[in-house]
């Protein structure tokens, strides 16, 4: 008989790691905007970080940042949308001959709008999905469609002005119900916009708590406990600062308050739905996601119908902004848009993004358009500036995943 031999001792299992980490890929997009904000701050003697200035900001790149949203949706599933700016032309022409010649009560005009949006979304998502023609034919076709549609309505002529309800939307700010409040040298500020502020910063460390415990209990690597404790820090020290600067100008602007529900909405959405896995499964690897059980010509769909319900929003708040439906509208917005999910940090092939990153990249094409017009620089330079730091966003996107 053979002697038995004992088993190997077992080794006790190590708990969960804590280190510090960073992502490059996707930490590199807050680095460079908080560069460019820094520079052009510098550059312009504070004028860009001044309270109406940043309120001008985001007034100002609304309608972009609402695009930004169902671009990056577009592009993580891996096409391509080039007729939303037609569509911002065209559902912005509905509602003012809604509200402005059929004399329709304003809430009814915007729902109808948003689902005329959603129509043109599904139309061009059925030739994409179940039809099969690449989306780059499909909403090049569509841009100069909706473009003609926009001119036959309008009939090369503007039409306003709207509702005071809807420009309120685009232009207006919240009022202050609870009064002021004295910030010693900062002079006064509408306190319900600083106890929002507060209230965001709490939310958002709560959330970063919770996803901390999570990834402790399943023996996932985490920051050491200072180390998270900064982020939020630095985080809260951010949205404060701009808060504090809104709240001495005119309060929080209304369509600041929309995107942040959109931002917060999409964001669970992306992240916590089965249907935004799905989103970036298809993106990601489509013959998987398709081995997997995924419907994809169903997801592709419904990521069209949201990019039009999205261009229609976009298409209100822009022609509210201007008080009136003009058939110039949108012209070249999807290029804004493509250029802030690129520079946030989408990928080329797909399966990649964030809506906080969109919404970033937005931000840093709308700071370098208003840094550079408070230096005067001219309009080519502008272009020339956006043009390099699209091309530097992709670039160092190719150069991560070659390192990867």
């Amino acid at each position: 008989m053979t002697a038995k031999t004992a088993p190997p001792p077992v080794k006790a299992q190590a708990g969960p790691q804590r280190r510090f980490t960073i992502n490059i890929r996707q930490s590199g997009i807050y680095v460079a905007f908080a560069f460019i904000v820094a520079l052009f701050a510098v550059l312009t003697d504070g004028a860009l970080l001044q309270p109406q200035n940043i309120s001008n900001i985001i007034v100002q790149n609304s309608y972009v940042l609402i695009l930004a949203i169902g671009m990056i949706l577009v592009i993580i599933g891996g096409h391509i949308d080039l007729s939303a700016g037609s569509v911002v032309a065209l559902t912005g022409a509905i509602c003012a001959v809604l509200t402005v010649q059929m004399d329709v009560p304003w809430p009814f005009a915007v729902l109808i709008t948003l689902v005329a949006g959603a129509v043109i979304g599904a139309a061009q998502g059925y030739w994409v999905a179940f039809f099969g023609i690449p989306a780059f034919i499909v909403t090049l076709a569509g841009m100069l469609v909706f473009r003609a549609l926009t001119l036959t309505v309008l009939g090369n002529q503007g039409i306003g002005p709207f509702p005071d309800e809807i420009r309120t939307l685009a232009n207006g700010f919240t009022s202050g119900y609870l009064g002021n409040v004295g910030l010693g040298p900062l002079g006064g500020a509408d306190l319900v916009s600083l106890l929002v502020g507060v209230a965001v910063v709490a939310g958002f460390a709560f959330n970063q708590w919770l996803r901390r415990k999570a990834r402790l209990g399943y023996g996932q690597v985490v920051d050491p406990f200072p180390v998270f404790v900064l982020k939020i820090v630095l985080a809260a020290a951010v949205v404060l600062a701009v808060v504090v600067q809104l709240a001495r100008f005119r309060n929080l602007p209304w369509v600041l308050v929309l995107l942040a529900v959109l931002v917060m909405g999409y964001s669970v959405m992306a992240n916590r739905s089965v249907f935004g896995r799905h989103v970036y499964a298809i993106g990601g690897n489509l013959q998987a996601a398709t081995l997997s059980g995924v419907k994809v010509k169903q997801v592709t769909f419904w990521i069209f119908v949201n990019m039009g319900v999205l261009a229609a929003l976009a298409g209100i708040i822009f022609a509210g902004r201007l008080n009136q439906a003009g058939p110039t509208a949108g012209a070249s917005f999807e290029l804004d848009a493509i250029a802030a999910a690129f520079i946030g940090g989408a990928a080329v092939q797909g399966g990649v993004g964030k809506v906080v990153g969109a919404i970033t990249g937005g931000l840093i094409m709308g700071v370098i358009n208003n840094g550079m017009s408070l230096i005067g620089s001219p309009s080519e330079q502008v272009m020339l500036v956006k043009g390099l730091v699209l091309l530097a966003a992709v670039a160092y996107d190719v150069w991560t995943k070659r390192r990867a």
